[in-house]
C-alpha cells in the first residue's frame, strides 16, 4: 500500500480513515443548557468550532477579544481546552494573547459532565473554581485558582478564593510553598487593570506573604544539600521576578535588604550565594568591583572546587553577557578554571557545562572568542602569550576526539 511510504499512509489515515470534517446535530435536538449557552456565545463572538487548528490573536483592549479570552479560560476550568496557548509566543504586550483553537468531539461529552456545575459557562466555571478552592491542600493550588479568576473574570468566585488563600497562607509554614505562591499573586496584581478586573484586597495578602518569606528565608538557607540549594535558588528567582512586578517601593526595599543580608553569610551554599550576588548586581546594589571581590573569595586556593563551581553556576545562571563585557570577571573565572586540580576537574566540569549550556549560542561564541583572543596585560601588547609545548601536547587527544589530524596553523 502506497509503495511502503509512511508519509502517504499517514495522510490517507488522517484524511480518509479519521477525517477532518466535524459533524453536527440539528438545532431542534435536545441538549443540556450548558451546551446551548456555549453555542450561543460561539455565535455571538464569531468563534466557530472546527476540527482543524486555527490561530487566534487577541487584543484585550477590544471588548470582543476580551470576551473571547474569558470564554476560553472559563472552558479550561471545565476541562474543555478548546484553546491552547500558542507555542513560542513572542509578543511583548500584556494585553495580547495568542491561542491555537481545535475542537475535539469529546468536548461535547465533557460539556454534559460539566453541566452538574451550572447551566451557563460562567456559572459552571464559578462553581467549579469555588469547589476546588475549598478542597485545595496546598497554597500553590489556591494561588493558581486566583489567577484563573482573573483570566476568566469569575467575580463571584473571587471572594471565596481570596478567603481560602488567606487561610492557607496563615497555616502554611513551608518557606518553599510561600515562595512558589508569590509569582501568581504578583501577576494578578500587575495585570489586573489590563483585564479590567477588580483585585481589591489582594495587595494586603501579597504584602503579608512577602514579609513572611523575608522573615523565614534566613533560617531556611542554613545547612543545605545540593538539591535543597537548587530548590532555594529557583524559589528566590521567582520571588525576585514577582517583586519586580509589584509597584511597591517599600516591598522592593524589604526584599533587597533581605537578599543583601543573606548574601553576606559565610556559611551559605555556593549556589544561592552566587545567585544572590547576581541579583544584587542586576538591581544596582553592587558595583563590578565589589562583585569581583566576592567572586575571588570562593575561587581562592583552598576552597573546595565543588563550592566554587556552585557559586559560579549560581552567579552566571540566566545569561553570559556579563562575561562578554567584563574582562576582569572573565579573566578571574578563566584563571580559576585553569588552576582547578586534575583530581577535582571531573567533578567541576559537569556543573560548569550545565551553566554554560544555558547561554545563548551567540554568548558562548563571544566568550570563546574573548578567551582565545588577545588579552589585556599579556607579555606584548595585543599579543597573547601562548605556551607552544603545552598547546602541542593536547593535539593527539583532540585528533582522537574529532577523528582527524589536528595541526598548528603556521599563521598563528
Amino acid at each position: 500500500m502506497c509503495d511502503g511510504e509512511p508519509l502517504r499512509t499517514a495522510l490517507i489515515n488522517r484524511r480518509l480513515v479519521v477525517g477532518e470534517r466535524l459533524g453536527a446535530v440539528p438545532d431542534e435536538m435536545p441538549s443540556v443548557p450548558l451546551a446551548r449557552d456555549l453555542t450561543a456565545q460561539q455565535r455571538t463572538l464569531r468563534l466557530k468550532p472546527e476540527a482543524t487548528d486555527r490561530e487566534l490573536k487577541l487584543d484585550l483592549r477590544k471588548d470582543t477579544d476580551l470576551r473571547r479570552s474569558r470564554l476560553l479560560h472559563r472552558l479550561r476550568t471545565l476541562d474543555v481546552p478548546w484553546g491552547e496557548a500558542a507555542p513560542g509566543r513572542r509578543g511583548t504586550g500584556t494585553f495580547r494573547e495568542e491561542w491555537v483553537l481545535r475542537w475535539q468531539p469529546e468536548f461535547a461529552v465533557r460539556l454534559v459532565e460539566g453541566s452538574m456545575w451550572g447551566t451557563t459557562v460562567a456559572g459552571a466555571a464559578t462553581a467549579r473554581v469555588i469547589r476546588r478552592a475549598r478542597a485545595a491542600t496546598t497554597l500553590a493550588e489556591v494561588t493558581g485558582l486566583l489567577e484563573t479568576c482573573l483570566l476568566a473574570e469569575l467575580r463571584e468566585a473571587y471572594p471565596e478564593v481570596l478567603a481560602a488563600l488567606d487561610t492557607r497562607a496563615a497555616l502554611d509554614a513551608d518557606i518553599h510553598h510561600l515562595m512558589a505562591a508569590l509569582p501568581a499573586l504578583a501577576r494578578t496584581l500587575r495585570y489586573g487593570d489590563v483585564r479590567r478586573t477588580d483585585v481589591a484586597g489582594l495587595a494586603t495578602v501579597t504584602a503579608s506573604l512577602l514579609k513572611r518569606i523575608c522573615a523565614g528565608l534566613p533560617s531556611a538557607a542554613g545547612s543545605l544539600s545540593d538539591d535543597a540549594a537548587k530548590q532555594l535558588r529557583d524559589g528566590m528567582d521567582g520571588v525576585h521576578r514577582a517583586v519586580s512586578l509589584l509597584a511597591d517601593d517599600e516591598l522592593r526595599e524589604l526584599w533587597l535588604a533581605t537578599v543583601g543580608s543573606l548574601a553576606r553569610r559565610p556559611d551559605l551554599h555556593g549556589l544561592p550565594a552566587g545567585r544572590l550576588t547576581r541579583l544584587l548586581l542586576d538591581a544596582g546594589r553592587l558595583d563590578t568591583v565589589e562583585v569581583r571581590r566576592r567572586l575571588r573569595l570562593p575561587l581562592t586556593v583552598g576552597t573546595p572546587s565543588a563550592h566554587a563551581a556552585a557559586w559560579v553556576e549560581g552567579f552566571l545562571a540566566g545569561g553570559g553577557l556579563l562575561l562578554v563585557h567584563d574582562d576582569a570577571l572573565l579573566t578571574l573565572v578563566d584563571e580559576w578554571l585553569a588552576d582547578v586540580p586534575a583530581e577535582a576537574f571531573e567533578n567541576v566540569l559537569p556543573l560548569l557545562r550545565r551553566t554554560f549550556g544555558t547561554f545563548e549560542a551567540g554568548e558562548r561564541r563571544a566568550i570563546g572568542e574573548r578567551v582565545t583572543g588577545p588579552r589585556v596585560g599579556t607579555a606584548h601588547a595585543g599579543v597573547a602569550a601562548i605556551d607552544e609545548k603545552r598547546a602541542v601536547s593536547v593535539l593527539p587527544a583532540l585528533s582522537a576526539l574529532l577523528g582527524r589530524e589536528i595541526h598548528i596553523r603556521e599563521d598563528v
